[in-house]
């Protein structure tokens, strides 16, 4: 097993479209050790802009890495949760988690095939867990022929929103068939078209349409502007926030991490054991999850919607039975306001055994002041369109 490693600097990092955010007036903030734009005047309008037409978000802090060799598909099978079995075309993603030893989220992460022999893999994974989630690729490397490259000259481009197809195809008209046949969570390598390192995904984090597009950060100030000019608004990490929170979507670090089980927080759905191979983590995965169920002690992810006012916010005591009994049962792992739905939502970790016909309650300043939540299936929001009656 070899490797070529980015060597990270303590110093903010700034990507490639550094200067496009400044010259867009965007108020730049430190995100994982990245200056990125919190927003470019006004987080609202953003979001709109994204469940009503187009955004785009400067994504290039997420790590991208390329994984060579033989052994490519049994190291990945070994490493994640979710199986690359899955995956039979070229250009097609799987969304996983990476456990470690104890059935913790190391970290969630994309994964696409990158050729029809199974033997080149690219993973997009979080800028925040960048350091563990490398140590861990290489721990479970060793024993396998591969060769793992960061690449940190790439940069990354999230284009949503129901209007993002068509504004990204009139932006690049050589683009347009691509587009059109790319089917959701399948990418797409645009070397032909544009040249080396152009790639394009139909993946995203805000519940619409959309796509990703990674490129050479040379390229990408001059693609931002391109897609400024055909009407694509710029949108930062209020936004993206607000966004993901309302399409049900995790943020690491908030909703999940090495604490947390993939039943815990909703990702159930990715784990693939219906076979028996041995990946980090299953076997601690499955007793504990067996456990939690004996004794009654098992977790899941709902949703809550404040129709009243004030705000829900990570933290926050989720109770049951209001009154001089009143009981924790849960915790909140994010919360905001919805610009879509005009009310306060918040992502919470509470007992499986909890119905949307309980009455909860959220104390909502800490000084044992509770106010009744509805407990929702999550998302709130795909689509433009609000998910409960």
């Amino acid at each position: 097993m070899t490797d070529t490693q980015n060597t990270n600097t303590s110093a903010p990092q700034r990507t490639p479209l550094y200067q496009s955010h400044v010259d867009s007036n965007g108020k730049l903030v430190n995100f994982s050790g990245w200056e990125l734009p919190i927003n470019y005047g006004s987080q609202i309008e953003e979001h709109e802009a994204v469940r009503t037409d187009a955004g785009m978000f400067d994504v290039s802090h997420m790590v991208v890495t390329d994984i060579v060799g033989a052994d490519t598909k049994a190291w990945l099978q070994k490493l994640l949760a979710n199986d690359v079995n899955k995956l039979k075309t070229t250009g097609k993603a799987l969304y996983s988690g990476m456990l470690n030893e104890q059935g913790g989220v190391i970290d969630d992460l994309i994964v696409y095939l990158m050729n029809a022999e199974e033997t080149q893999y690219r993973i997009v994974s979080n800028a925040a867990t960048h350091d563990k989630d490398l140590a861990q690729f290489h721990k479970v490397a060793d024993s396998f022929d591969i060769t793992i490259t960061e690449r940190p000259e790439l940069a990354m481009l999230a284009v949503q929103g129901p209007n993002a197809i068509e504004k990204l195809a009139q932006t690049k008209p050589s683009w347009a068939d691509t587009l059109a046949a790319l089917k959701p969570f399948v990418g797409a390598d645009l070397t032909d078209i544009e040249g080396t390192d152009w790639f394009v995904a139909r993946t995203g984090y805000t519940g619409e349409d959309g796509v990703e597009v990674i490129m050479h950060g040379d390229d990408a100030p001059a693609f931002f502007e391109q897609l400024k000019a055909n009407g694509v608004q710029p949108a930062g990490l209020g936004a993206r926030d607000t966004l993901r929170m309302e399409a049900g979507m995790n943020l690491y670090g908030h909703d999940m991490d090495e604490t947390i089980s993939p039943y815990e927080c909703n990702m159930g759905w990715t784990l693939a054991l219906k076979d028996e191979r041995d990946f980090v983590g299953r076997e601690a995965l499955v007793s504990k999850r067996k456990q939690s169920k004996e004794d009654n002690t098992a977790m899941k992810q709902v949703g809550l919607l404040l129709t009243s006012r004030g705000v829900l916010r990570e933290g926050m005591t989720v109770t049951i039975n209001q009154g001089s009994d009143n009981e924790k049962i849960g915790v909140i792992t994010s919360g905001t306001f919805s610009p879509s739905l005009k009310n306060s939502i918040a992502i919470a970790r509470v007992p499986a055994s909890l119905s949307e016909e309980d009455s909860v309650q959220v104390d909502l300043r800490g000084k044992g002041k509770f106010v009744d939540v509805r407990v929702l299936k999550l998302p709130f929001v795909r689509n433009g369109k609000k998910q409960f009656d």
